[in-house]
């Protein structure tokens, strides 16, 4: 008994440590998070550039290779969510507070420091390159390793009926390790943390931009107490959640959320500097596909400052930590699909909307500072969560503006906490998909406990650090899955032509018959005589 929950009970022993040394002893807790920090940061921000543009141009390969029309799932299966639901749920779990947080916030920034000092801060070039690169920081790459481990874990849970779990997807490549069983447990604690601390690191900007909401239209304080507070209210709503289930609860959230940003969107188009937006759209998008590769890859050695590290790394690190989570809650919605529907679906899609909320609103702040001169810069670079809400204020109905936002924001939060809850259950529950409610429930506690601990003990920069310590390994073993990943899909294809090779009933989906040959071991005449038999038989009279 205790050995089916091994998982469980380590994972929540290790978050209830941090819990613990963050809550007695904060000051020490903030010095280890900073330290951390930048030594990551300094010694492994090269490893974090590269890993990402590696996922992508794997991905992106793998969508249109032979292995394109495989299914996650049975071949003559379907999927089993509308593709609404499909990319609400993705958004929802992916990065919705995360895009609040910074969707305004990140173009000032980089209007006021500019990428790589590579124009001159305040001025209109420094504005076409913060919307580059904040396109760049939300667009493919970010989804590049949510994308990868979801993949990965719906093939073998739904192609191959394995356990939907980090430990599985590596097996193959530690069969002849020694104690192997352990190793596999470590790899699932590894994944577990990682995702708590991604998730806390999520939920923590959440926390924070919404009490800087609460400070700026009601005059709360900013203070523990209040972001306490809403932590509390935001716990008891999505343990309300839990209760509904995936298919009800996260769903129907999700679903509304949905709705709400694309709403708030179209109103922030329209009535904002419509042309202006579009044209911002339009360029930045322009500019991120031209110098892909080129800041994918841009790693400075002689560059004074760390703007590298605080933004583009801190961003990598962060999805690398958060994408066991996103991954095995996006596998769990895709079943059915092919891998290049899943593939441009996931990693298409919610980044190319996610320019578009960059550019409305952070076209919409850029305008205002460039040619209003409404002082947003100096307020985001002191205090990042407000800055939003000082933007609204001076806007027609900024009271409205902020309460939906907050509205959209708070639901982000339940969404995310819920989809974490469930799936950290489902990572300690050997794979199951339907984790038992006391799993979730305590989950659900334990991610509240380490984001309120992490907020305490040092702010937005704990968070940060959170993120970059769980990354490190886990991109390590990302590298691993990919290897395994490539063997399983040739020895099932193998597996899928062969069978119809032997039955000689007709062309496999993705596959012209012939290439059954590549896997056959019939002699070279045997080969000739099947394939005039088809030929002939195709023929017409």
């Amino acid at each position: 008994m205790l050995i089916k929950h091994r998982v469980y009970l380590i994972s929540a022993s290790l978050i209830v440590v941090l819990v613990a040394l963050g809550a007695t002893v904060p000051k020490r807790f903030a010095a280890a998070a900073e330290y951390i920090l930048e030594q990551l940061s300094y010694y492994f921000g090269w490893f974090y550039l590269l890993s990402v543009f590696v996922f992508v141009v794997f991905l992106l390969a793998l969508a249109f290779s032979r292995y394109g029309k495989t299914r996650l799932g049975p071949q003559d299966s379907s999927p089993e969510y509308g593709v609404f639901s499909w990319l609400s749920m993705l958004l929802s779990a992916g990065f919705g507070v995360g895009l609040v947080f910074y969707g305004m916030a990140e173009p000032i920034l980089h209007l006021g420091e500019p990428p790589h000092g590579a124009a001159e801060a305040g001025s209109p070039a420094a504005a076409s390159l913060a919307i580059q690169y904040s396109f760049f920081h939300w667009g493919v790459s970010q989804w590049a390793a949510f994308t990868l481990v979801g993949l990965i874990i719906a093939f073998f849970q739904f192609r191959k009926d394995r356990p939907g779990l980090v430990s599985t997807m590596v097996e193959p490549a530690i069969r002849d390790v020694p104690r192997r069983h352990l190793v596999a447990e470590s790899l699932d604690v590894l994944a577990v943390i990682a995702t708590v601390m991604g998730v806390a690191t999520s939920l923590g900007l959440g926390v924070l931009q919404m009490n800087g909401g609460l400070e700026k239209v009601f005059g709360w304080p900013d203070t523990f107490w209040t972001k306490a507070a809403i932590l509390a209210a935001m716990f008891v709503c999505y343990m309300a959640s839990s209760y509904s289930g995936l298919d009800r609860g996260i769903k129907m959230l999700s679903n509304l959320n949905m709705g709400l940003c694309l709403g708030f969107m179209g109103y922030m188009l329209v009535t904002g500097p419509t042309v202006l937006i579009l044209d911002t759209f339009v360029h930045g998008l322009g500019n991120y596909l031209g110098n892909f590769i080129s800041m994918s890859l841009t790693s400075p050695p002689f560059e004074k400052g760390d703007w590298m590290n605080r933004y583009t790394v801190f961003y990598w690190a962060w999805v690398i930590a958060w994408s066991p989570f996103v991954g095995t809650f996006v596998a769990r919605i895709s079943r059915g699909r092919t891998i290049q529907e899943y593939i441009l679906g996931v990693l298409l899609v919610p980044p190319l909307l996610a320019c578009a909320w960059i550019a409305v609103f952070g076209g919409t702040a850029l305008d205002m500072e460039l040619n209003g001169g409404a002082g947003l810069t100096s307020v985001v670079s002191e205090n990042v969560p407000s800055g939003l809400f000082e933007m609204y204020a001076l806007l027609p109905y900024s009271d409205w503006l902020s309460g939906i936002t907050m509205v959209i924001l708070f639901v982000f939060l339940v969404t995310s906490a819920d989809s974490a809850a469930y799936i950290v259950s489902q990572m300690t529950d050997q794979g199951s998909l339907n984790p038992p409610l006391y799993k979730r429930l305590t989950w659900g506690v334990l991610i509240s406990a380490i984001c309120i601990t992490l907020i305490a003990a040092s702010g937005l920069r704990g968070l940060q650090s959170a993120s970059l310590l769980s990354a490190l390994p886990f991109a390590l073993v990302l590298f691993l899955m990919i290897g395994v990943l490539i063997k399983e899909l040739r020895e099932d294809r193998r597996e899928t032509l062969m069978a119809l090779y032997h039955r000689n009933d007709g062309t496999p989906v993705g596959a012209d018959l012939f290439e059954a040959d590549e896997f056959s071991e019939l002699p070279p005449e045997e080969r000739v005589r099947r394939r005039l038999t088809v030929v002939n038989r195709n023929s017409p009279d």
